[in-house]
């Protein structure tokens, strides 16, 4: 029997006209950190397959694909499950998962002081028989609202009304990520998820104060780049430092969110990636203390596209992408389907202000620390690459990851 084609979507978004609130009765803050730990395990790893592959500039919402992976992993069966789980390592416990998600979503869409929202949608092949069970279980802990489409008869006229309600989650930031041809007869569904950010800095750049300056590269050469500075003695922020790298965070308004900027010493940035590790990071962000730093980070606006099937089937998920052989029958109560193809896109604008950021996941489901001087002021002088970190601050949750290794690219 020939494997059916279902597209599950996933993007980051600008907001929500209508909040529809997750079933996240039940939720502990147990529950919800395992569920920010199992996505900070699979930033950190995902981060490190994407580097040994690309020598630019890096950004991707681990949150995105993580979310969009998971609504998958609720509809996987055995080894498939087994294996999409120890690469993203979903809490196992139903419950747990379900609740922590849920609570996770409506917490992302509650912030003040910034916008940052997140949505799901399942878009559904009209006369295709998906267990209510599947439908259920997005609809209640992800928000999913369930809505017809018929890719078989106008596969380009559903590609065209979810471009638009992707570009509108995310204010246009991510616009046309299903390419013409990506549906076809064969889809059964497009599940969605969105989440955009947009927020300024607490303590902002002045643009009068910003600069063209060397951004030194790590071959050696150097380019001239817009460096934006704070250098007034009476700022402080969240600063340490060991023998390789700086570590500084820099908080938006509201104080929900921040930035957290990996610098290396001597413009090694492969030293840091080697330590970038869950542990590291917990250790580098717990030994943050208040200090007075004068700030100079280069202003930055640039895209990704990643396919990620190869990525995640090397990192030990194979079995999803094999016809014939990947058990997603929770969706269908058949092994019809299989993943044909993940996409991720995602922007990023970093300015005097503050920041916007965006992401988008596509997934194809196819048929067959040291003493303190309190006197000293730290000097944290981003003219060489590093690596960069939006964070929940509260949960430590990593909702995007980058690496800026050219702020001209």
């Amino acid at each position: 029997m020939r494997k059916l084609s279902i597209l599950l979507f996933l993007v980051v978004v600008c907001g929500c006209a209508v909040l529809v609130v997750a079933d996240d009765s039940g939720a502990t803050a147990d529950g919800v950190s395992s569920v920010a730990s199992a996505n900070n395990l699979f930033a950190l790893e995902m981060y490190s397959n994407i580097s040994a592959s690309e020598s630019g500039n890096i950004f991707f919402s681990p949150y995105s694909i993580s979310t969009a992976m998971s609504m998958v992993y609720e509809g996987a069966v055995g080894e498939t499950a087994e294996q999409i789980g120890l690469i993203f390592h979903f809490p196992v416990n139903d419950s747990v998962r379900h609740s922590s998600v849920a609570a996770v979503y409506n917490a992302l869409n509650n912030g003040s002081g910034y916008t940052l929202s997140t949505a799901n949608a399942l878009w559904v092949q009209e006369d295709y028989p998906f267990l209510e069970n599947y439908l259920g279980i997005v609809s209640d802990y992800y928000a999913g609202e369930a809505r017809n489409l018929d890719f078989v008869n106008d596969s380009e006229g559903s590609r065209n009304v979810i471009n638009s309600w992707v570009a509108q989650k995310t204010n246009n930031k991510i616009v046309d990520i299903l390419a013409p041809g990506s549906l076809n007869e064969d889809t059964r569904l497009v599940l969605t998820n969105a989440i955009y950010f947009k927020g300024k800095w607490a303590k902002q750049f002045e643009l009068a104060d910003t600069e063209y300056e060397f951004f030194y590269l790590d071959s050696g050469e150097s380019v001239t780049a817009p460096l934006m500075r704070i250098t007034s003695d009476s700022v402080k922020f969240n600063y340490a430092e060991t023998d390789d790298l700086q570590i500084l965070e820099m908080p938006y308004e509201g104080d929900d969110i921040s930035m957290i900027i990996l610098l290396p010493k001597d413009n090694n940035l492969s030293n840091v990636e080697n330590l970038l590790t869950s542990d590291n990071l917990n250790v580098w962000r717990n030994n943050l203390s208040s200090e007075k730093v004068h700030v100079y980070l280069p202003r930055f606006t640039f895209e990704t596209k990643y396919s990620l099937k190869s990525v995640l089937s090397g990192m030990g998920m194979p079995l999803a992408f094999t016809p014939f052989m990947a058990d997603l029958s929770g969706m269908d109560g058949t092994q019809d389907l299989y993943i044909d193809f993940v996409i991720h896109q995602a922007f990023v604008d970093v300015n005097e202000e503050g920041t916007e950021a965006a992401a988008a996941t596509a997934i194809g489901i196819g048929a067959t620390s040291a003493e303190i001087d309190y006197d000293k002021i730290y000097i944290f002088r981003a003219d060489h690459p590093f690596i960069f970190i939006i964070q929940d601050k509260t949960t430590g949750n990593i909702l995007f990851l980058g690496r800026m290794m050219n702020p001209l690219e």
